[in-house]
């Protein structure tokens, strides 16, 4: 389980997190949900070691992670799928998908047969250049590259931004398949109501850098949640 305690964040003199607690249990597909600004991109920046803490606690299976690199937390077993893909342009899709093994010892240094039938147009593109795929393709290999590194938590930052919907449908299939297959916990950050509401098993509503409300999925369609949703 990921347990985040009372998290708060800045950049400077600006407060992104206000007291954020939250879990994310194995097995399950937690998502967070808000407005553009509210705070949730710098929830998984805490999480995965991209910035530090002002105050608070992250742990994951009772391993604090306050001040511990993001290399570190990658060999926790946190996989992190960041916003805007950021794979690498200039390098093949198999290039792309090795870069995934730094966190691995030696002998663990493969791609799992999972990743191709999970996403299948990345075996036939091992040789093309990262930059050159499209963005639903690039999103699939960024997506691979994690799991590559065997995470027991899949922390995703808007997976969905950008992408034509049937590679959304992919990617959904794909995130259900590891919840259900593997048991890993699954940390979702998402604006698009219909893919969280179709996966989540649990959801935290964000604004103003604090949550406003939490329960299971189907708590999404009431008045209370709708409220924090709508532009």
């Amino acid at each position: 389980m990921l347990t985040v305690e009372k998290a708060n964040l800045h950049y400077g003199a600006a407060q992104a997190l206000r007291g954020i607690s939250l879990k994310a249990e194995m097995g399950k597909i937690t998502c967070v949900l808000g407005r553009n600004g509210v705070g949730k991109s710098s929830l998984l920046r805490a999480v995965t070691g991209q910035h530090p803490l002002s105050s608070g606690s992250v742990s994951f299976n009772g391993v604090a992670l306050n001040g511990m690199a993001p290399y570190s937390r990658a060999k926790q077993g946190i996989g992190y799928v960041p916003q805007g893909r950021e794979i690498f342009p200039l390098l093949t899709v198999k290039e792309n998908l090795e870069s995934g093994y730094a966190p691995l010892k030696r002998a663990e240094r493969s791609i799992p047969d999972d990743i191709f039938s999970l996403f299948p147009v990345l075996q036939t593109m091992l040789g093309r250049r990262g930059g050159d795929l499209s963005g639903g393709q690039q999103q699939q290999l960024a997506i691979g590259r994690a799991l590559v590194t065997r995470p027991k938590i899949l922390v995703l930052d808007e997976p969905t931004e950008g992408i034509q919907p049937s590679i959304i449908k992919d990617i959904g299939r794909a995130i259900k398949y590891l919840r259900d297959s593997t048991g890993m916990a699954i940390l979702l950050v998402e604006q698009y109501l219909d893919f969280c509401r179709e996966l989540a098993d649990h959801v935290y509503i964000m604004d103003r850098g604090e949550i406003v409300h939490e329960g299971p999925a189907e708590t999404l369609d009431t008045p209370e949640a709708r409220r924090h949703l709508t532009v």
